[in-house]
This record gives structure tokens, C-alpha cells and sequence, in this order.
């Protein structure tokens, strides 16, 4: 399971000519479910997404959590993430989860995080139109 998570002052997802999911500062995560992947994995990385460090203290370091700063998520998925690219100019898709099991894993994820702070989804497999100020820009992988 792979999250690609964005520190944002604001962002917002629609779909057709509706907003689904919008936050102010907080994170943007992108998920993607892998063959394999389960409600212990959906758990794990809510933890680490939900803890980790990408916010700065006081003292300009990035010592603080979302949860720290009262942030909020925006939880979005994106099949596209477990892609193989490794070779030639097409990706290959057959990392990725069956999407019934994508669609249930993303639901796990993202009650989990709404249980520790503010999180708005996108809507899953539909075609979205996200939009971020990325702060920073800050942008990290998690995968576990």
C-alpha cells in the first residue's frame, strides 16, 4: 500500500462540477493499493501518514505531525501509483489490487483516518480533478 502524501495549505477535489473533498492546511494523500495488501497494512500506513514529521516546530524543523497541527486530510485514490514503470514508455498495471478489494481497502484507510482527525475523501474510480497549494513543496512516498 502506497501513499503519496503532499503537505498543502488547501485542496480540493471534484468531481464533474462538484466538490467531493476539500481541506485547508494539512495533507494530500494519494493512495494506491498492491496485490497482497490488508486492513494490517491499511492500518500501518494510516499510522505513519497520521504521524509523520512533515510540519515544522518553532525552530524551522520539521518536527511536527498533522495531528500535531490540527491539520486535516484529504484522502484521494490513485490507482496509477503501483504502476510498474520500469521499462518502456507504457505502464504496467498488474501490481495493482482487483478493484473491489482497491475500493475496500481505500474505505479501511480512510475511516481509520477520520478516527484520529478531519479527513475528506475524493470518490473512488471516478474521474477527479484535484486541485493543491502544495506547501514547501513537500512531498513524500510511504509505502508499506
Amino acid at each position: 500500500m502506497i501513499a503519496l502524501i503532499q503537505r498543502v495549505s488547501e485542496a480540493a477535489v471534484r468531481v464533474e462540477d462538484e466538490t467531493v473533498g476539500a481541506i485547508e492546511q494539512g495533507l494530500l494523500v494519494l493512495l494506491g493499493v498492491e496485490k497482497g495488501d490488508d486492513d494490517a497494512k491499511a492500518k500501518r500506513l494510516m499510522e505513519r501518514v497520521t504521524q509523520y514529521r512533515v510540519f515544522e516546530d518553532d525552530a524551522g524543523k520539521m518536527n511536527l505531525s498533522v495531528k500535531d497541527v490540527g491539520g486535516s486530510v484529504l484522502v484521494v485514490s490513485q490507482f496509477t501509483l503501483p504502476a510498474d514503470t520500469k521499462k518502456g514508455t507504457r505502464a504496467g498495471f498488474s501490481k495493482g489490487a482487483a478493484p473491489d478489494e482497491a475500493r475496500r481497502l481505500y474505505d479501511v484507510f480512510s475511516q481509520l483516518c477520520a478516527e484520529q482527525l478531519p479527513t475528506e475523501c475524493g470518490r473512488f474510480a471516478a474521474d477527479m480533478k484535484v486541485s493543491l497549494v502544495n506547501d514547501g513543496p513537500v512531498t513524500f512516498w510511504l509505502q508499506v
